[in-house]
């Protein structure tokens, strides 16, 4: 039989670990149900891709530079040659799949700055080349939100209805695609794909007080925000020090938490600002390496969305300094909508109240977060059952048979 040829899409191997954390997780299906499957990427960062996980990587754009900003004429007009020749690579390279596959990620929002001609148009030549070439392109567990800017939201409303399978990671995701005018009859909503990683196996945390894991982010505040990065950034970072300084000065050891290569300065200014032995910060390489953080915490607050995924899969009491409405939705969904705060205005006397009574209703938040843990990886059993359904029709599956029998 000709192997099936599978490929997989996205900003991966660019130095963020959600990202890379729900590549992850579809290789992990991919192995389990589709062990012969021809698997290769077209990512950001292809290097990494191949020496992380072992499969052959292409360079998602021809420029370089592709994410820098270009003010000279030589980089400008560079940038517009590649928008060419990306047009020829992405359906090249889609040609000569039979499935690809864009694992998680928010690639229909734009809750973060980003601009109408870098990923999504990336993800709408994808999608495109699909349907011209009849390869089919399933967008898995992805994000989505309102968009503001009209060229990004024609880009992301059309790639979205190119796609061949679409299923969103919470319900606001299915929504927003819907209110931009995708029919989302058919479209299911899952758990991130995170939910479906091994969680690691840790000692229980020590008596309290114990540690504290603070998640901290490059913020500067979304696509509309622009004008007021500076200001936004500014005073996340004055309410996050502070939250921390106050911590340490209780005694108190806190960990440190990053996501992306990007959120390394802003580790570095706690660092500066509260000098105590006990603030040290974690060199996660990956999501299982974050996990092993914040399973061993008493307690995590965090930014980025997958610390929070990570914080609440190993079962630990989050509290989410939130800077968008995925993360309210996933708090909601592991049944601690009550401990969020906005990273738009971190005040930090607030903050601290509301963590201490995360920490009084610790042992009650474990036993819920166990109990929501639990319904998230029957729903992600479900949801690759249904992908192998949609995206391997002729195929022969024989460990979904057998899951569908011993259920």
């Amino acid at each position: 039989m000709t192997r099936v040829r599978v490929g997989v899409f996205g900003l991966l191997g660019s130095g963020n670990l959600g990202n890379d954390g729900s590549l992850e997780a579809v290789l992990g299906y991919l192995r389990a149900e589709h062990p012969d499957a021809a698997v290769d990427a077209l990512c950001g960062g292809p290097e990494v891709v191949t020496a992380r996980y072992g499969i052959p990587a292409t360079r998602l754009h021809w420029y370089r530079g592709e994410y820098r900003t270009a003010s000279r004429a030589g980089a400008v007009a560079a940038k517009g040659l590649g928008k060419l020749v990306d047009a020829f690579r992405t359906a090249a390279w889609v040609r000569r799949h039979d499935v690809v596959i864009v694992p998680g990620m928010g690639v229909l929002e734009a809750t973060l700055p980003l601009r109408p001609w870098g990923f999504p148009y990336a993800l709408f030549l994808l999608c495109a080349s699909g349907r011209l070439s009849g390869t089919r392109v399933a967008l898995v567990g992805v994000g989505a939100a309102p968009i503001g800017n009209r060229a990004t939201r024609a880009l992301v409303r059309r790639s979205a209805r190119l796609a061949t399978y679409r299923s969103y990671r919470d319900v606001l995701s299915r929504d927003a695609m819907r209110a931009m005018g995708v029919d989302t009859a058919r479209d299911e909503v899952y758990p991130d794909l995170a939910f479906a990683l091994p969680t690691p196996r840790t000692a229980p945390p020590p008596d309290p007080p114990g540690t504290v894991c603070v998640g901290v982010m490059a913020f500067h505040g979304g696509d509309d925000d622009r004008a007021r990065a500076d200001e936004i950034h500014r005073r996340y970072l004055e309410g996050t020090t502070r939250f921390v300084r106050t911590l340490v000065e209780e005694g108190r050891p806190v960990r440190l938490l990053t996501g992306d290569e990007c959120d390394a300065p802003v580790v570095a200014a706690i660092l500066d600002a509260v000098d105590s032995p006990l603030v040290t910060a974690a060199e996660a390489a990956s999501l299982a390496d974050l996990m092993q953080e914040t399973a061993a915490a008493d307690t995590v607050v965090a930014t980025r969305y997958h610390n929070l995924v990570c914080a609440l899969k190993t079962g630990t009491p989050t509290l989410a300094l939130s800077y968008a409405a995925k993360s309210d939705a996933l708090m909601a969904q592991m049944g601690l909508a009550a401990y969020c705060h906005p990273a738009r205005d971190v005040d930090a006397d607030r903050l601290l109240a509301r963590f201490r009574e995360l920490e009084q209703r610790s042992a009650e938040l474990r036993q819920t977060l166990t109990e929501r843990n639990a319904a998230a990886a029957r729903r992600l059993e479900h949801q690759f059952t249904v992908l192998t359904a949609a995206l391997f029709p002729t195929a022969d599956h024989p460990h979904t048979h057998a899951r569908q029998e011993t259920a």
